[in-house]
């Protein structure tokens, strides 16, 4: 306690009272403060000082725990007015003082001036002078100090000052309320508005006893989100204070106790509130944790309304200067660089639904665990059988969703890593298998945190941690917000809703079971798949979403280094550049949505074709990177050119697989000519539509700007003037204009009426029928007839193929020209005309390949032989082209020659 020994007058006069000096540190009623010195190391000392020769009224006080039968004691009157006026003046505030008198039982009575000396206000005289005290009875005014109250006393009944008013003071009398019937309405009931409130007890740093203005409610309050050390009572009933409990009760103390505050009710705890204090000076509950007098705790953090992130923020801060409770405070990644704490990476594949693997800039690939969360896992009923083989991504409810969200976020995308924690590696438990060391960290992309998304979605559940453990998230309130949002939504996990079932049929080396499927797959066409393993360069596995089940699927028209492989007593090495081609795979693939076409299979039950990833066939980009070969098989292909000319290139760099490779010397063939050449004079065209029997409509290239021209040019008269509905009435043979389903008219004729709600009509521009109702057609304006420019669209057959009359085969060419020329341009040549329509060969604008002998290689159609000289080149190349898909059994071929015996049975001629 800070003092001043002031000694004055003769050495015959009386002793002067030594003045001593403090901080008002509480006010307990009218006439008694608790004063205390400058903090020195910790708490400082304190003192009571009772004011002498006045009396103040004693204030409530509630019936002790003990005594079940004692009653709670009233406020006298005008003995809170008498607090408050003190409270107001002192609290905080440096007082001197002197004791006169001290009771046998160590009590003590004085004088107490405002300021540092006794030329200060004199606090006793302030009381009096208002009305709030009384001298004390039978006090004789014998000296100065008593004649001033005397004096003071007198002014204040002649002015009608306090208790000298008129009436009995009971409106000063407060209606005190120590319990709350029904805490969690009282705390809704105020909306998260501020309170008004005085701090009345610190009991530690972070519970205080607080009265609530203006209905005088006295209630515990604990800080929302912090926890201090506390004081821990023993069985004798003494106290022991955890490291820095005092410390703390004493800054909360020295900067709340008995000031005017406002608090945030925000939740209750049994008859505790949770709250927030708001002083003008700063929030208490950031401020303890940044001094490292506080720890945030996850189960009350979650309802502090003004940002759990500064929270956390303060607590890192502390953390980060080891102040106080953090004194030994070790990061969970304090032995990482910066460079390994922070990243950005490429993830490459979603391990079931909490885990990811990145490569990193270095070319390194790591598996990063998302922090703090738990994807779905078999719980109670759904526990699964043991006689069958447990497949988590399919039989655990939600982890296909889980990994299929994940994977369509991140596959192929850069993200922002940030490591939390790295989880040692554990050894395995009855209960619970070996875990390695796990690196676990935030990740996020577009600034999304993954996981909290993931949480958000009901994808995971957020893992409970002790208090203490500090292995956990950065974002780990974020997440707690997300998965109690999840829960009040009732989304995946917490749905209440039956669980997705995933029925996925696993026909990996099931020979039975592909052949049935085969012909499936051959008839789609391109069917998408994810690839969900990658087993080498050219061997993967599979899932087709369509159909709900997994392949084995080897590509077609490549030879792929063999990779190593363990037989019954002996490791088969790789061979050389397999872990390369397998890894080129992985990294373009994997995970990753695709296309594929299905040709054939192999006698295990592996399906055999062409896989495609954003237009580049797979085959063809590992032949580029002399990663494989190109195999015979690939000559039936109409993916063969492209595959010759990037074997070509990749054996003119000698990389990899041709690193050895010399050239052959090809000798020179001398061209032979024909007698009589036929006339080969090719055009571009756009092709616009196949038929059901094989012919098709075209639009010459030339004049293609025109119709574009004339398309805008009529959409805009028709938007200025839009027909009536129903005006108008189809006649046969008749031009129009006709609403296509995307909504845009076109030139059409109407070919058929038999109904104004079905007329057939013919899009004259593009080759196309459709039947629609009569309000979806109009009449076509003059200035854009067929006399201001043709039909655009013309029809075609091909030349020297047998269109096959059976409706699978010949739908089976159709779909092939469909996937190959519909919507392209290509090259055209008129061949000969017939009755129908003239008859051409078509080629590919790029590859110059021919479209019909493609199909008759195929063994999709039959050749037609012409006798004309001038076609007997092209029609032998057809032929031969015949007998090599005769020779592999293709499509019509594959029960070998039917056409000795049933060739009129199945429509075709010799």
């Amino acid at each position: 306690m800070a003092s001043s020994a002031q000694s004055g007058g003769s050495s015959g006069g009386p002793a002067v009272p030594t003045v001593q000096r403090g901080i008002v540190k509480m006010v307990l009623s009218g006439c008694a403060i608790i004063v205390r010195g400058q903090p020195r190391g910790g708490p400082p000392p304190e003192r009571q000082i009772n004011l002498s020769n006045i009396r103040a009224g004693n204030l409530a006080r509630r019936a002790a725990a003990t005594q079940p039968d004692g009653k709670d004691t009233p406020d006298e009157p005008w003995a809170f007015p008498a607090r408050e006026f003190l409270r107001k003046k002192l609290i905080g505030k440096e007082v001197c003082f002197t004791i006169e008198n001290k009771t046998p039982q160590g009590r003590e009575y004085g004088m107490i001036y405002l300021g540092k000396d006794t030329n200060g206000e004199n606090i006793a005289e302030s009381l009096v002078a208002e009305g709030l005290a009384t001298r004390r009875e039978g006090m004789r005014a014998n000296n100065p100090e008593q004649n001033r109250l005397s004096e003071c006393e007198e002014q204040a009944k002649a002015s009608k000052k306090g208790m000298w008013s008129e009436g009995n003071g009971s409106h000063t009398i407060r209606d005190l309320k120590y319990t709350i019937e029904n805490p969690r309405h009282f705390v809704d009931s105020h909306h998260q508005k501020p309170v008004n409130a005085i701090i009345e007890h610190v009991r530690d740093g972070s519970v205080v006893r607080a009265l609530l203005l203006p209905d005088h409610y006295l209630v515990t309050v604990m800080l929302s989100g912090i926890k201090c050390p506390t004081f821990r009572r023993e069985a004798d009933g003494s106290e022991t204070p955890e490291p820095f409990a005092a410390e703390a009760k004493f800054f909360t103390e020295s900067r709340l106790l008995q000031r005017d505050v406002q608090i945030i009710l925000e939740s209750c705890h049994n008859q505790n509130i949770l709250g927030t204090i708001l002083h003008p000076n700063g929030n208490i509950t950031e401020l303890l944790l940044k001094e490292g007098f506080a720890r945030c705790v996850d189960w009350s953090i979650a309802v502090y309304t003004r940002g759990a992130e500064k929270l956390r923020a303060a607590e890192r801060f502390a953390k980060e200067r080891r102040l106080r409770i953090w004194r030994d405070y070790v990061a969970p990644t304090a032995n990482l660089d910066q460079k390994d704490k922070q990243f950005v990476a490429k993830v490459m594949q979603v391990l079931n639904a909490d885990a990811i693997v990145v490569k990193l800039n270095s070319g390194v690939y790591k598996t990063i665990h998302l922090s703090s969360i738990r994807p779905p896992r078999l719980e109670g009923d759904n526990v699964q059988d043991k006689n069958k083989k447990l497949r988590p991504l399919y039989d655990i409810p939600y982890m296909f969703e889980a990994r299929e969200f994940l994977r369509k976020k991140l596959i192929g995308k850069k993200v922002n890593v940030t490591v939390d924690y790295i989880r040692p590696a554990s050894p395995a438990t009855e209960t619970v298998p070996a875990f390695s060391e796990r690196t676990c960290a935030t990740v996020t992309i577009g600034g999304i945190n993954i996981a909290e998304a993931l949480v958000s979605k009901g994808l995971a559940t957020v893992i409970r941690y002790r208090q203490d453990d500090d292995q956990r998230s950065s974002h780990y309130d974020e997440l707690l917000a997300a998965e109690a949002r999840a829960i009040k939504n009732g989304k995946g996990l917490h749905s209440k809703k039956e669980v997705p079932i995933h029925r996925v049929a696993d026909i990996s080396g099931d020979t039975q079971k592909a052949k049935q499927f085969l012909p499936f797959l051959q008839r789609a066409g391109r069917s998408e798949a994810v690839v969900e393993y990658v087993f080498s360069g050219s061997r993967l596995k599979l899932y087709l979403p369509k159909e709900t089940c997994l392949i084995t699927f080897l590509l077609a028209g490549i030879e792929c280094p063999r990779g190593a492989r363990n037989l019954p007593g002996l490791v088969q090495e790789g061979e050389p550049f397999s872990e390369e081609a397998t890894l080129f795979t992985k990294e373009l693939v994997l995970q990753r949505e695709v296309e594929v076409e299905v040709e054939s299979m192999d006698k295990a039950g592996n399906f055999i074709g062409w896989l495609h990833m954003d237009g580049a066939n797979l085959s063809v980009l590992l032949v580029e990177q002399a990663l494989s070969k190109v195999h015979f098989t690939a000559e039936r292909s109409a993916y063969y050119k492209p595959l010759l000319s990037a074997e070509e290139a990749a054996k003119q760099r000698k990389e990899k697989v041709w690193a050895h490779y010399e050239e052959q010397p090809v000798e020179e063939l001398l061209p032979v000519l024909e007698e009589k050449e036929r006339s080969a004079s090719y055009k571009p065209v756009f092709v616009t539509e196949i038929t059901d029997d094989l012919h098709f409509y075209v639009q010459d290239v030339e004049t293609g700007t025109q119709l574009e021209k004339l398309m805008e040019n009529m959409r805009n008269d028709i938007s200025s003037h839009p027909p009536v509905e129903g005006s108008y009435a189809p006649r046969r043979g008749e031009f129009c204009i006709a609403k296509f389903v995307d909504g845009e008219w076109y030139r059409a004729r109407v070919e058929k009426v038999e109904s104004p709600a079905k007329v057939h009509v013919f899009y004259i521009d593009y080759g196309n029928r459709e039947i629609l109702p009569s309000t979806r057609l109009g009449t076509l304006p003059p200035a854009f007839s067929t006399r201001v420019l043709p039909a655009q669209a013309t029809e075609y057959a091909f030349a020297f193929i047998q269109v096959p009359q059976d409706e699978d085969a010949r739908t089976d060419a159709v779909d092939s020209v469909v996937r190959d020329i519909q919507n392209t341009q290509c090259l055209l040549n008129v061949e000969h005309l017939s009755a129908s329509c003239p008859h051409v060969t078509l080629q590919f604008a790029d590859s110059k390949g021919d479209v019909g002998l493609g199909l008759v290689k195929e063994g999709l159609v039959m050749v037609e032989v012409r006798k004309e000289k001038q076609f007997q080149k092209v029609i032998t190349e057809y032929l031969n082209a015949q007998e090599s898909a005769k020779s592999a059994r293709l499509n019509l071929w594959r029960y070998g020659d039917f056409r000795a015996d049933d060739a009129d049975e199945f429509g075709y001629s010799r």
